[in-house]
């Protein structure tokens, strides 16, 4: 976390700097006051995520963390009544909000390596499947002082012969961890042969968040609507100017409670043309319109879907009708992907790119019972982010 606190400290102090100097102020000693608290800001807040450090949402409770720290500190320097640039503030806040979110989800990431697997059986197997990241301990008495998880299998390890050690780990700190379940966050989806509907026990808080989030998608959808319309518009003449006809493709697909909806799409392929999966220089797809699939702006329209309450920002891709009906009749639980609203990107998507048969399909699946499992704000953000990161820089599943 150092790189990152040393990097916020130092740019709020330039930024808040620069701020004062641009406003012509000259009060040294206010702008060292607090440009020491912003320096030491960083490291206030970092100590605080240490506190949370066994907690899952790293993006929300960075933002928390960070958010209350800053509050406490303008509070502080308002009742010293220390004069401050609250622009300036604003913007040292939003520096360190970003430097905290990296940080703690490099944090996060540390304290997945220094793991260590309890033996048993399938242990070598396990450990195989987690790239070798983990060391295999069969003796009682080992130092497990190095670790900061140990993954156990509880039908070997939950009873009185490794009672005394997982104690022993329980009262340092020691987070134990039944090895399928750190399997599944690893590598971020479920196994759908021992998947069942009843292992969805939704936390508070994603009972909360699932009641907020078609609010937050209406808000996002409202928000982006002074930029959205205007290229949609430009989007739609581009392609009725270069091949007539309708500019707007419609699909039945599969939804919320298996319910079929019309998705809508940017035609992008020339009329007539069959669909399909596409290659480089595909001579189906109209001119200039391969970089509006690449940077899936051919998907914009799906913003009404979301207005209507067919869609979700993020969620589970929906497929075409034929498709589920083929994926159900090869895997029950298939169905169970339409529990929640299906998205315009979502987390298999950007896991596991596009599907081109069933077995493809019934792959993906694991991946979006994983996300319908672990539903959550914080996850939504990493999909988005994902997202976005694809779509610039070509990093990730397409």
């Amino acid at each position: 976390m150092l790189p990152e606190i040393l990097a916020a400290s130092f740019l709020q102090c330039v930024v808040y700097t620069a701020f004062i100097l641009n406003a012509s102020r000259n009060d040294w000693n206010n702008l060292a006051i607090v440009c020491t608290v912003l320096f030491a800001l960083p490291f206030a807040i970092a100590l605080a995520l240490l506190g949370f450090r066994r907690q899952r949402n790293t993006f929300s409770i960075a933002i928390f963390v960070t958010f209350v720290c800053f509050n406490v500190a303008v509070a502080v320097l308002s009742g010293l009544r220390i004069p401050v640039s609250y622009t300036a503030l604003l913007t040292a806040y939003l520096i360190a909000t970003a430097a905290m979110i990296i940080a703690n989800l490099r944090l996060h990431r540390s304290l997945e390596d220094r793991v260590a697997l309890l033996d048993f059986p399938k242990a070598e197997e396990v450990a195989a499947r987690l790239a070798g990241h983990v060391a295999v301990i069969s003796d009682k008495t080992a130092d497990i002082g190095a670790y900061d998880r140990l993954l156990i299998d509880t039908r070997t390890h939950h009873n009185p012969e490794w009672s005394a050690f997982l104690t022993k780990a329980y009262m340092v700190g020691i987070d134990v961890t039944p090895w399928f379940n750190f399997l599944e966050l690893r590598e971020g989806r479920v196994d759908v042969d021992t998947f069942d509907v009843s292992h969805l026990a939704y936390t508070p808080s994603q009972i909360y968040y699932s009641k907020a989030k078609r609010a937050l998608d209406l808000f996002a959808v409202v928000l982006t609507a002074p930029i959205t319309i205007p290229l949609g518009l430009a989007l739609w003449l581009y392609i009725r100017l270069l091949d007539g006809g309708p500019a707007i493709f419609v699909q039945a697909r599969r939804g919320y409670g298996g319910r079929s909806f019309n998705m809508l799409k940017f035609r992008t392929m020339y009329r007539g043309q069959q669909g399909g999966a596409t290659q480089t220089n595909d001579e189906r797809i109209i001119t200039g319109c391969a970089f509006l699939r690449r940077l899936r702006l051919d998907e914009l329209p799906q913003l009404i879907n979301i207005w209507r309450g067919e869609m979700s920002l993020v969620g589970p891709r929906p497929v075409a009708e034929y498709v589920a009906q083929e994926s159900e009749t090869a895997e029950k639980k298939f169905i169970h992907r339409t529990m929640v609203l299906p998205g315009i990107t979502g987390w298999a998507q950007v896991n596991s790119g596009y599907a081109g048969n069933t077995h493809e399909e019934i792959h993906k699946l694991s991946y979006d019972l994983y996300y319908i499992k672990h539903l959550s704000f914080d996850l939504d953000l990493l999909i988005i982010f994902s997202t976005v990161s694809t779509v610039l820089f070509g990093r990730g599943a397409r």
